[in-house]
């Protein structure tokens, strides 16, 4: 038997409408780290790359939809966003996005080798605080990225 508080196998969960008062306060946390980020002199189109990239590692589609029409909108191209999954594989991004790139996917892997070789490398091209608050967005998209693919979060065509 299905009750309020104990879902049948087949429904979804979507806990950012279960519990919006946690759901709010991570989105809190993502405006902060996005405002961090503008603080620093990060470009929106930055910001955006770095939720994208970690949103296709973790394969959260609804975060990728978002985010794409969001770099759309803040002028990113439809070729860079084509060539994000192979970003170094070619010299489209800059010196910049690719140290944040790179911190991105160190923030969502949690490798070792691969964090200390990202913070390295951002450290010639990020000041530390554009370090920190790329190291934010990172961290702020993961999250989301959880809850969207835990609830279920249905994607629609635009």
């Amino acid at each position: 038997m299905t009750t309020a508080s104990t879902p049948s196998r087949d429904k979804r969960v979507f806990i950012d409408k279960f519990d919006p008062d946690v759901f709010r306060a991570l989105a809190q946390t993502a405006q902060a780290a996005g405002a961090a980020a503008s603080h620093a002199g990060l470009p929106v189109t930055l910001v955006e790359l770095v939720n994208l990239r970690v949103s296709q590692i973790n394969g959260c589609a609804y975060c990728l939809r978002t985010h794409t029409h969001a770099a759309l909108e803040a002028g990113e191209t439809a070729q860079r966003l084509g060539l994000l999954a192979a970003w170094r594989e070619t010299d489209v991004f800059t010196p910049a996005e690719r140290a944040a790139l790179a911190l991105a996917e160190a923030t969502t892997n949690l490798n070792g080798s691969a964090r200390g070789a990202a913070s390295a490398a951002a450290r010639d091209a990020l000041t530390d605080e554009q370090i920190s608050a790329v190291l934010w967005v990172a961290i702020s998209i993961n999250a989301f990225n959880r809850v969207s693919i835990m609830s279920g979060h249905p994607v629609k065509e635009a």
